[in-house]
């Protein structure tokens, strides 16, 4: 009886010491030691973030490939992303001229490199698109893919990244220089080991990770991309469900006269590069034709597809448009005469530059349409967010 009371003891003991000790946290893709390193700096979740897309029906219908990204990497690449140490006077980094909040744009005509210098075009907006990964780069999707810049001068994501790390008026860091301030900071390693298995820092590895980041962007939960999933029919010149009428004649504005380089579901352009008649004269930045030294391609810039549009003000390659009233305007009446005017903006072949004379209410209609193109989901996901403290 007496070793039964002692047996009882012990076990309640036991059992009361277990309940008042703090458990070890156990992470599934770090080591405790690991997790406290890097909270020092950075705000990241426990285990790493999956950033494999989670397409609607309609781009799954349209053909849209579903990419397979690498988490490790993706993660290393946020923060390599968001590092201002990785530019020469550490005040800039790829975040400060993309900017989660507006796509992934820049709300400035021209973006503010470091000493205060500037560049030459308004920045891209890195989400107008479904899917980086799947649209983007001729190391993933062949030559018909989407290249990057105004000027269409880099083919893959990685090319891009080292162009503006190496461009005076952007970042103006050596490769070498890269290396030495990824080196400088302890947590780096941690991020390198995970993605690499070695917490070697290589300029390779540097771009691969940001790549592999900025793959992880699209847009695809719009109000446009729901109506369009939700759609019985499979047109998408049906009116949705989820629209006024507004946004539905808007839609149709959109789809008989924008659609042709836009395309329908803006899931790709139609086209990659044309000029929309700006300017009259090939005075000024040639475009497409500073690269290819070809006469037909002088004036051309890329087709960017209008995903959050509405995010991504000042608008085309000099950023002279304040607001989509304005690009509207401009279609609608103010296209000029440029030699190498793309044929979609002539009544003919050869004729005049077209006038789409719209009315204030289509102008309008056509406007409010735009807004629904609007992914309010990437705005706010903490995967893309900045992870320093």
């Amino acid at each position: 009886m007496q070793r039964i009371a002692t047996l009882s003891l012990l076990v309640c003991f036991y059992l009361f010491t277990a309940c008042n000790e703090k458990p070890e946290i156990i992470y599934s893709d770090y080591l405790p030691e690991e997790k406290a390193l890097l909270d020092q700096y950075l705000n990241l979740p426990d285990d790493l973030d999956v950033y494999d897309p989670k397409f609607l029906y309609n781009m799954v219908n349209a053909g849209v490939v579903r990419p397979r990204l690498d988490r490790r990497k993706a993660v290393l690449g946020r923060v390599l992303f968001y590092d201002k140490n990785l530019s020469k006077d550490g005040t800039i980094s790829c975040a400060s001229c993309h900017k989660q909040e507006l796509a992934f744009g820049d709300n400035k005509a021209v973006s503010a490199g470091v000493y205060g210098r500037t560049g030459e075009r308004n920045a891209l907006p890195l989400s107008a698109v479904v899917s980086f990964a799947s649209q983007y780069g001729t190391d993933n999707n062949g030559t018909s893919a989407l290249r990057f810049f105004w000027d269409n001068r880099s083919e893959t994501a990685v090319s891009q990244i080292m162009a503006s790390m190496g461009n005076p008026k952007e970042m103006d860091m050596h490769l070498d220089e890269i290396v030495a301030a990824v080196e400088n900071q302890p947590f780096y390693s941690v991020l390198f080991e995970k993605a690499y298995g070695d917490p070697q820092v290589l300029p390779e590895r540097v771009t691969e990770a940001i790549a592999s980041f900025v793959n992880a962007m699209g847009s695809f939960q719009s109000r446009f991309d729901q109506g369009d999933s939700d759609n019985p029919s499979g047109y998408v010149e049906t009116n949705f469900t989820n629209f006024t009428a507004a946004e539905n004649r808007g839609k149709t504005v959109y789809l008989q006269n924008c659609a042709t380089c836009h395309s329908s579901r803006m899931t790709q352009t139609a086209l990659h590069n044309a000029n929309n008649g700006l300017d009259a004269e090939l005075t000024g930045d040639p475009g497409v034709g500073g690269i290819t030294g070809i006469s037909s391609d002088m004036g051309t810039f890329k087709v960017p597809t209008l995903r959050n549009i509405a995010l991504s003000a000042p608008y085309m390659h000099d950023g002279r448009f304040q607001t989509l009233e304005q690009v509207v305007e401009h279609y609608n009446s103010g296209i000029q005469d440029h030699p190498n005017l793309s044929p979609a903006l002539r009544t003919d072949a050869y004729g005049a530059p077209r006038r789409l004379n719209l009315t204030e209410a289509q102008k309008q209609d056509l406007v409010t349409f735009l807004y629904t193109l609007t992914d309010e989901s990437m705005r706010t996901d903490r995967r893309f967010s900045n992870p320093f403290k």
